[in-house]
């Protein structure tokens, strides 16, 4: 497949934060425009739509961003819970919004996964959203039953070529990551392993261990203690270099499957049109944020990194995402509904 794979992010990307960033943010913040004050913000509460119920991880990364952008910026934001259709209707909420500052949306791989590979989603994530600021990523981890005769992903694309068809993969539902991290796999392999959708990475996970299926992807919080504890076992970590939370386990170069490089990110998007002078203001609390100790602590107990950048590096990967998930999808002729 000669498509672009889908990128990851790196230390890097703090050396490249916009060079009009404040050095220190003093909130309420002025917005100037031809040299006079034209506006303090924010003014009024400010709403973080997230597009899935509480409880899921995105809508926990959403609390402490809030949580830590009003410290930051000495406001109000609140967390607004808008699920369904695979975060279709929270994200179509968000660009149907008014482009002010005053609705953001928290984005994880569904904004692009589900965009690319769901017709239904009726958003683009390109033309209908401004980019904030990226705030944390990490991979996922392939994940197996003890008893699969495959203990590395060598031995894996090895046993699936022998026995094309006959290994189940459990995913959190059609055209999530967990979905298309798989398709991406037997593009590059030309291998078949079966796709089973679930919802959610926990009833796949109980039956793989359980022997009704063999294989899934899910994030290292998710599958850390079936791991630690013997009753499913980590092939890789799906990016390019090893996690922190599972060091022992190969990446995916070490893998033998160089280029392959995915992961989950989190960041905060706002409605197209949004003033550049409020999305600046925002972004350069985010980068504050991401960098506070007691966040890079609560980082690292959830396996991602802070990803500090400016809104057009977010913006970069965003796009780059989300052609390379269409390519795979297209590639692999899928037809999700």
């Amino acid at each position: 497949m000669n498509a672009k794979l889908p990128c990851s992010l790196n230390r890097r990307q703090a050396l490249l934060l916009s060079a009009g960033m404040a050095a220190s943010l003093l909130a309420p913040a002025v917005l100037a425009q031809g040299g006079s004050a034209v506006s303090v913000y924010p003014e009024r509460p400010v709403k973080i739509v997230v597009p899935f119920a509480p409880g899921a991880g995105t809508d926990a990364m959403a609390r402490l961003v809030a949580q830590k952008l009003g410290e930051v910026m000495g406001a109000s934001f609140v967390v607004d819970n808008r699920a369904g259709a695979s975060g279709a209707i929270g994200t179509q909420y968000v660009a149907q919004a008014a482009a002010d500052g005053y609705t953001l949306l928290l984005v994880a791989s569904p904004f692009t996964t589900v965009a690319a590979s769901l017709p239904s989603a009726n958003y683009d994530p390109l033309r209908q959203f401004t980019p904030v600021g990226m705030i944390a990523s990490g991979p996922l981890v392939w994940a197996a039953n003890t008893a699969l005769p495959a203990n590395t992903m060598k031995e894996l694309v090895t046993l699936a070529r022998q026995k094309p068809g006959l290994l189940n993969y459990g995913s959190a539902g059609a055209g999530g990551v967990n979905h298309l991290v798989l398709e991406l796999l037997k593009a590059r392999t030309g291998t078949f392993i079966t796709h089973i959708p679930y919802r959610g990475v926990a009833p796949a996970t109980l039956d793989m261990i359980g022997g009704q299926i063999q294989l899934v992807t899910g994030t290292i919080p998710a599958l850390l203690p079936f791991i630690r504890n013997g009753s499913i076992k980590a092939l890789a970590v799906t990016s390019a270099k090893r996690s922190s939370a599972l060091p022992e386990v190969p990446n995916m170069t070490e893998a033998g499957l160089a280029g392959i490089d995915v992961v989950n990110y989190f960041a905060l998007m706002a409605p197209a049109g949004t003033p550049p002078a409020i999305v600046n203001v925002v972004n350069a609390a985010i980068n504050k944020v991401v960098a506070l100790p007691e966040v890079v602590a609560r980082f690292k107990a959830d396996a991602v990194e802070a990803a500090p950048g400016s809104p057009a590096l977010l913006g970069h990967f965003i796009e780059a995402d989300y052609r390379a998930w269409r390519n795979v999808v297209r590639s692999q002729n899928l037809k999700i509904e």
